[in-house]
């Protein structure tokens, strides 16, 4: 019982000696610390708020001031650390060791990691925009470091690993999608007045892209009608509620305009030897 106390006492004597020898270092450290952060928000919302006046893309004006806010976290946890008689050149050395470790480690995490980096400094994409890549397409809603994150117009998010992104053919429309459609006119109607009539009831549509116009002409010549082609380029969150509506409303103007529509058919002729073959028999 006795030398349970005597180690408590000098636990005690230990903390107190501690205290008593570095209480003013560690409050000093404390306030550096505090006062640091604060520092590294505010210049954090600086650069942030300067990056978006110089019209910087959003996802790399928050890469540039989140490193920036690191920095400033970095600088003043080692003054801290000084403070209280920490030396941080073995820290340095141990945390070296340790990354490398780590590194093997979680080598699939890191290449996220720098895939992302590339992705915000090259910007192949931005926020807005529309991409097809390995298979999948969607509106561009985020850009992480780990990760990408797509939406498509039936709200379901998409979350793309950068390794994924980087390396691979990524298709870039911007904040349209091109919707492709088609309708096929009998051979005795005229094209030109079916492509005028599809080109005003195709106008009215609302979500056309304001910068590309559509695209209509003769696509090709099929066994019982001429196929009209159809090109539009639509907002990506509304891809098929427009392609539905053009449908409709290319099918409602060539109905009133009295062009047809015509039914496969085909013309089927009868020699007179067959004729007479059956006639014999």
């Amino acid at each position: 019982m006795s030398e349970e106390i005597e180690q408590v006492a000098e636990i005690y004597q230990l903390v107190t000696t501690f205290l008593v020898t570095y209480s003013f270092q560690i409050v000093g450290a404390i306030i550096i610390l505090l006062i640091g952060l604060l520092i590294a928000r505010k210049v954090h919302n600086l650069i942030l708020a300067l990056c978006q006046k110089k019209g910087l893309d959003i996802t790399l004006s928050r890469f540039i001031a989140s490193a920036i806010r690191l920095l400033v976290v970095a600088m003043v946890g080692i003054i801290a650390l000084n403070k209280v008689g920490i030396s941080v050149t073995p820290l340095i050395a141990a945390i070296g060791a340790i990354g490398l470790g780590a590194g093997l480690a979680v080598q699939g995490l890191l290449s996220n990691y720098g895939a992302g980096l590339n992705i915000i400094l090259a910007r192949p994409f931005v926020i807005g925009d529309t991409i097809h890549v390995e298979g999948v397409k969607g509106i561009v809603e985020e850009i992480h470091l780990a990760y990408t994150m797509l939406s498509d117009e039936d709200g379901v998010s998409i979350m793309i690993p950068n390794k994924h992104i980087i390396g691979e053919v990524i298709h870039n429309s911007q904040s349209d999608s091109l919707q492709a459609l088609s309708v096929g006119i009998a051979y005795h109607c005229d094209p030109k007045s079916a492509i005028k009539v599809i080109q005003q009831a195709v106008s009215k549509l609302p979500g056309l892209s304001t910068q590309r116009a559509p695209l209509i002409g003769i696509d090709g010549f099929g066994d019982s009608s001429i196929d009209i082609g159809v090109r539009l380029w639509v907002k990506t969150d509304r891809l098929f509620e427009i392609r539905y509506a053009a449908n409709m409303a290319i099918h409602e103007a060539l109905e009133e305009a009295g062009i047809e529509i015509p039914f496969p058919q085909r013309d089927i002729h009868i020699s007179s030897t067959d004729t007479e073959l059956a006639a014999e028999k």
